[in-house]
Parts: structure tokens; C-alpha cells; sequence
């Protein structure tokens, strides 16, 4: 409806009609004045509509009718208030009935005084109604549709409550300083991270009070409040982000950031770090040293070698290795091994001089020393012979003595080598001269040390090649049943027969192979050809090899067994695998399900070297063995009452358990006599027979008189 439908029917109009005898000038000027009433109710960005005191409308613009969606045919001058309530009900734009949209409205009309209140369209939009009362009766109306303005008041008011839902449960604390650098914001968490009340850190504080304060409350032990506050302002300046730890006076580590915020001032966010700094220095600290000693490990040593040659002192190399320290670790174990090493670390800095000696553990038993400002071999004299006084002393742990040494290579700066990589090599070619010159003794670097080292590696180089070309045969030993003097078996011996270097045995070459990892391969070629020439001996002839703990741990072990069982034919209880004391001593799930997977297959067990190491019975209790091997080094003591004592006692322990007991190294009728005496079931050594080929082996019974004989 426009507001021309009013001019039509006005009062005006009638004037007009009536006005014979008026002025024209009068006529004209009513006429302007209502034409520009017309334009300006038409443009009003709101909604307007004028009803008299009988609640008729006298005039509307086209807003109101657009607001309400009304049709301007039928809301015309002259149309009663509640019918048109009611035709906004009847084209669905009303959320109520006309006769409850009536009730709602009708209080204001009734009011002598300007009110305002909101209605709900059925669409959802809602509309600010503004009522004033004529003084002629009736009232006038002012629509506006402010939807738009509640979602965005809503929308603000939802901004409102995540924001401060995220400054309650940040983690970090929160200040935001505006651009004259007062605060603005402050969350919860910064409270509870200094400790402090909204009373010690009030909203509108400058950032220089606020510092001010933290310093007054004993909370910054220190902090130069000119210097943060300069350096905060360059760095807002150059509009960059600004990180600081601020160390607190209860032992707290804060990490405070410093961002710049787009329309000036800035956030800063407060995290404690407390823990994850010293991790952070944990793990630099165990990056840098050994985690049994604490020493410095290789990587810090080389740092500190490297920085002491770029000083140019006359400098010591030492490489040491320990003396016997694999015998303390099979005989006692892994934990007292580790408890060794802990006090020889702790002598070995006892040994140094100053601050500027470094003493560090490579790894192993293996240990590397800096001597700084050496005054010519005489000094590193006197600190090797110091080391090795002190380390042959006995460590004494749970009432029980340890006894090692200690080997030392020497290695001098300048004469010896100018760079790390040449000082270390040549100290361990001294160190290698040591060990071989008889151990717990120290020797300088010399020219043509290298020799040895050379050697090693061709022999490394030989060994490699030796099982490409076939070099290897094995050679068996019988194994008798001493109650029926019957060959029960026989153990595969490997043999290294090189063209160039003739027979090579076993204690030199199997060692190496194993620390280059060739014993993995050879023990599987091995493992095959004992099954194969087993598989043409009698029925119930078994063959035992022995078994390194390089093979066992290799993950690949059980499945040769098997391979070489399927491709030989021999039934899986005619093979024994020998095993060291060292193999249980791992106790890895690799090692354990191994050997449990070929036990329950049918395969012996056989714990070689017995009596010699750590905690023999611990192991049997932990993994049931089918037999014991006693050691040789018994057998040839077997006529001293001790020693003769703790053989009864073995024999006796494998009956008790149902193991079979069999004496290595038996070479004389006496040492027999007294092992059938005492009820060994089993001998071995040259007394019944020396290594030899397969086809050399008899299984036939050999008389007491035969044996003695071939004795």
C-alpha cells in the first residue's frame, strides 16, 4: 500500500472538494506539503503505519506492507487493525492467531506512552514494533526487521562465550595487552600459573606495572624490566613473534610468546615447561654420555678431542679394555658386570687429574681417556701405571671378590698423529699389542704396530673366502655310553684346512667369525653336513653340534634346523645342539621361543662347558636341558678331593633330574674307573676315541680292555 491510497481518501480531498472560495494559494500549499509527507513516509527505510482511535488505518508505506509480506489490495485506508492481523494470518505470516495477536498488541494500544516490543514471524524473522500514541486518539507505528541484527547480536554473544570458554580452559595462561600497552585480557591459568590474585594483576595494568609486580611479589628471582620491555616493543615493531623461558623463584620454568595482534598490542601466552625442559636436558645429557656410567660416550669424546687439538696442547690418548671381564660376566652375570663397570668408571675418573682430562666409555668394557698438557711420555707413564694399580685392585660386591685388569694403548700429540681418526687408531693398535703381550699391562703407539691390525683383517679376509671356496671339513668325536661301553654318538668338530695358513684351529678362527658375523652361514653349512653324514650311521647313533648364541639370536636359526633335518632325513631326536651357558645367560624372547620350538620338535638340548660359568643350576631350573657336558677342566683335576667332590656332586644332580651326564676330556683309565664309579652315563675324549672322519667312527662296543689299550 502506498500512502497515494491515503491521499485518496483524506480529508484533504474532501477540502479540496468542499473548498469553493478557498485560496488557491492555500490549495496549492496543502497539496506540496502532502506530497512531501508522502515522499518521505514512502522512503523510510522502516515500516509505517498510522490508525486512528477506532483502530482503522489511516495511512501505511510500502515497507510495513513488504515487512509483513500483506497484500496491498486488501490493507488499504480504512481497514480495521484486527482484520488486518487476521490476513496476516490467513497468508501464514503470523506465528499466532489473530485473536492472540490482538490480545498481545492491544495493552500497548491501550497505553497513553510510547512503548516498543518484538514479534516473531512465522518464518522465523522477527520485528522491532515502536507504538506512540496520538494525541488525537489512535497511534502511530514504526516496523523494523532487525533478524539480521539478533543473529549477529547471537552470533557475537556465541563468539563471546567461546572465547571465554577458550580462555578457561587453556592450558597456558593468557594476557592480551591493547596498543598503550594495558591490559585487556586475562585468563584464569595465568592466575594459577604465578599464583596470584585479579587483585595483584587488575585489568588496565601496564605491562611495565605488571612486571613491576611479579618482581615485588618474589615470583621473577631476576629479570631486567628496562631490557624485556625494549625488547618487547622492537620486536611488536617489526611486527615478529618474541619466545622467552622466565625462570620462576619456586624452581618453575615458563615459556612466555610474545605474538603482535594486527590493530595494535600484543598476546602474550605462559606455559610451563618445567618437565619438558628437563627432559629436554635429559635427553641432551643422555645423548652425550653413557646411560650404565654416565661417563661421555663416543659422541661427546670426540667433541671434546676435537676441541682440545684446535688448542694445540700436547695431548694423551688412551684406549683401555678391561682384563677377564668376560669371565665375571659368565660367572656372575650380567647385573654384576654392569655393577663392574659402574666402578671402574668410578676409578677411572678417580685416576684423572684435573677437569681438562676426560675420561669416556665407547661401549663394552671398552674406555677412552684425554690426558691434557702432557709433559712428554712421562706423565702418561705415570697415569697409565696409576689405572693399572688401581683397577687390578679387587672389587669387592656382595661378599664376593672380582678380580680383572686392565690393558692400556698410548697414543701421542703431536708425534703419533695430528687428527682424532689417527690418534685413536693408533692408540688401539697399542692397546691390541697390550692385550697380546700378556694383558694388564700398557704400551705406547709405535710404527709398524699396524702389522697386527693387518693381520686380523687378512685374517678376516681369508675367512670369508675359506667358506666360498669349501675350505672347511668337519671331523666327529665319539661319545660312550660308559655303563655298556657302546658309541652312543658323536660330536661334529669343524676344521679349517687353508691353503695358505695350513690348519687353522678352531679358538683362533671361530671367535673372529663370529664378531664378523660369519658364523651364521658356516654354522648352517655346519649344521647340514653333520646331518648328512649322520644320516648313514646305525639307526639311534645321534650327532651333536655345537650352536653359537650369534646363530641363535640370528631369528633365522630354527628354520635351518629344520632345513637341514627335512634335507638329510635324520629323525629329529638323533640331533643334539650344544649351547654355551652364555645362550641362556640372554634370556630374549628370541632365544627362549628358539630354543622351546625345537625342544618340543624333539631335538636335544645340551649344555656344554657346565660347572665353568654363571648360576648353572639357575638355568636348569629356568629351561629344562636333556644334558650337561661337565668340563674338561674338571675331569683332568678329577684326583684332587675338591675337584672330585664337585663332579660326584654334578653326576649326582643329573640323576636326581633325569639329565644325562657326560664327562668331556676323559684321557686316562683312572679318570673312566671313577666316573663309572660314581655313575656318569656318557664319556668323551681321546681315552674313547680322538676326532677323525665319519667313516672312522665304530659303534660297536669296545671292551674295558680296549679301551685300555687304545689308551
Amino acid at each position: 500500500m502506498s500512502v497515494t491510497h491515503a491521499k485518496a481518501g483524506s480529508p484533504v480531498r474532501g477540502r479540496r472538494a468542499e473548498g469553493i472560495g478557498l485560496p488557491r494559494r492555500i490549495a496549492n500549499e496543502l497539496r506540496k506539503q502532502n506530497d512531501r509527507f508522502s515522499a518521505a513516509v514512502e522512503n523510510m527505510s522502516h515500516g509505517l503505519a498510522m490508525f486512528d482511535a477506532d483502530e482503522h488505518m489511516i495511512i501505511c508505506n510500502g515497507n510495513y506492507i513488504s515487512i509483513f509480506c500483506l497484500d496491498a489490495e486488501i490493507v488499504r485506508p480504512g481497514i480495521r487493525f484486527f482484520d488486518i492481523l487476521q490476513h496476516s494470518v490467513d497468508i501464514g505470516v503470523a506465528s499466532h492467531s489473530a485473536e492472540e495477536l490482538y490480545a498481545i498488541r492491544k495493552p500497548y494500544i491501550d497505553q497513553a506512552k510510547p512503548s516498543t516490543y518484538e514479534e516473531t514471524l512465522s518464518d522465523g524473522r522477527i520485528v522491532n514494533i515502536s507504538h506512540r500514541p496520538l494525541a488525537s486518539g489512535g497511534w502511530v507505528s514504526i516496523y523494523e526487521d532487525i533478524t539480521e541484527q539478533r543473529r549477529a547480536e547471537q552470533e557475537l554473544k556465541e563468539q563471546h562465550r567461546r572465547f571465554d570458554a577458550a580462555l578457561a580452559n587453556m592450558s597456558q595462561g593468557l594476557l592480551m595487552y591493547d596498543s598503550d600497552g594495558r591490559l585487556i585480557v586475562r585468563n584464569e591459568r595465568f592466575l594459577e600459573l604465578y599464583h596470584v590474585t585479579p587483585a595483584d594483576i587488575p585489568l588496565g595494568m601496564g605491562h611495565r606495572d605488571a612486571l613491576e609486580q611479579l618482581v615485588r611479589l618474589g615470583l621473577y628471582a631476576e629479570i631486567d624490566i628496562d631490557s624485556e620491555i625494549s625488547k618487547t616493543a622492537a620486536c611488536l615493531q617489526a611486527g615478529e613473534m618474541r619466545s622467552t623461558y622466565r625462570h620462576l623463584a619456586d624452581g618453575r620454568t615458563l615459556l612466555v610468546v610474545r605474538r603482535p595482534m594486527s590493530g595494535g598490542g600484543w598476546v602474550a601466552t605462559f606455559d610451563d615447561v618445567t618437565e619438558r625442559r628437563r627432559v629436554e636436558e635429559r635427553m641432551t645429557h643422555l645423548a652425550h654420555h653413557d646411560t650404565l656410567t654416565n661417563l661421555p660416550n663416543r659422541s661427546m669424546f670426540r667433541e671434546r678431542l676435537d676441541q682440545a687439538l684446535d688448542e694445540a696442547t700436547d695431548l694423551a690418548i688412551f684406549s683401555l679394555d678391561l682384563d677377564r671381564f668376560k669371565a665375571v660376566n659368565d660367572s656372575w652375570g650380567h647385573p654384576a658386570g654392569d655393577w663392574l663397570l659402574k666402578c671402574v668408571a668410578e676409578r677411572l675418573q678417580r685416576c684423572l687429574r684435573n677437569e681438562t682430562d676426560v675420561v669416556a666409555r665407547f661401549g663394552g668394557d671398552e674406555f677412552v681417556i684425554i690426558q691434557s698438557n702432557t709433559k712428554g711420555a712421562g706423565d702418561a707413564e705415570k697415569l697409565a701405571r696409576r689405572i693399572v694399580d688401581i683397577i687390578g685392585r679387587p672389587f669387592r660386591d656382595k661378599s664376593r671378590d672380582m678380580h680383572i685388569g686392565i690393558s692400556l694403548g698410548i697414543a701421542l700429540f703431536p708425534n703419533d698423529g695430528r687428527d682424532a681418526d689417527t690418534l685413536l687408531k693408533n692408540a688401539d693398535m697399542a692397546l691390541y699389542r697390550a692385550k697380546s703381550e700378556g694383558r694388564n699391562v700398557y704400551r705406547f703407539f709405535e710404527p709398524g704396530m699396524d702389522a697386527m691390525v693387518r693381520a686380523r683383517r687378512a685374517l678376516e679376509t681369508d675367512l670369508e673366502a675359506a667358506l666360498r671356496r669349501q675350505e672347511f671339513e668337519l671331523d666327529f668325536q665319539p661319545i660312550m655310553n660308559i655303563a655298556s661301553s657302546e658309541i652312543v654318538g658323536a660330536e661334529a668338530l669343524m676344521r679349517w684346512h687353508s691353503p695358505a695358513r695350513g690348519l687353522v684351529p678352531p679358538d683362533d678362527f671361530i671367535p673372529v667369525a663370529e664378531e664378523i658375523g660369519l658364523i651364521v652361514p658356516l654354522g648352517e653349512w655346519a649344521l647340514r653336513n653333520a646331518c648328512t653324514v649322520a644320516a648313514g650311521w646305525p639307526h639311534g647313533l645321534r650327532i651333536a653340534v655345537n650352536v653359537s648364541a650369534v646363530q641363535i639370536k640370528s631369528g633365522t636359526f630354527a628354520r635351518s634346523v629344520i632345513s637341514a633335518l627335512a634335507f638329510s632325513g635324520v629323525p629329529a631326536d638323533r640331533l643334539e645342539l650344544e649351547i654355551t651357558e652364555t645362550v641362556l645367560m640372554d634370556e630374549s624372547d628370541t632365544v627362549l621361543k628358539t630354543l622351546s620350538q625345537l625342544r618340543d620338535l624333539g631335538i636335544r638340548i645340551a649344555l656344554d662347558d657346565f660347572g665353568i660359568g654363571y648360576s648353572s643350576l639357575s638355568y636348569l631350573r629356568r629351561f629344562p636341558v636333556d644334558k650337561i657336558k661337565i668340563d674338561r677342566s674338571f675331569i683332568r683335576d678329577i684326583d684332587k678331593r675338591d675337584t672330585a667332590a664337585i663332579v660326584r656332586t654334578v653326576i649326582g644332580l643329573g640323576a636326581q633330574l633325569g639329565i644325562t651326564v657326560t664327562a668331556e676330556g676323559v684321557e686316562t683309565e683312572a679318570q673312566l674307573e671313577f666316573l663309572s664309579r660314581e655313575g656318569c652315563v656318557e664319556a668323551q675324549d681321546y681315552l674313547i676315541g680322538a676326532p677323525s672322519k665319519a667313516a672312522d667312527i665304530n659303534p660297536l662296543p669296545k671292551s674295558r680292555a680296549a679301551i685300555r689299550q687304545s689308551g
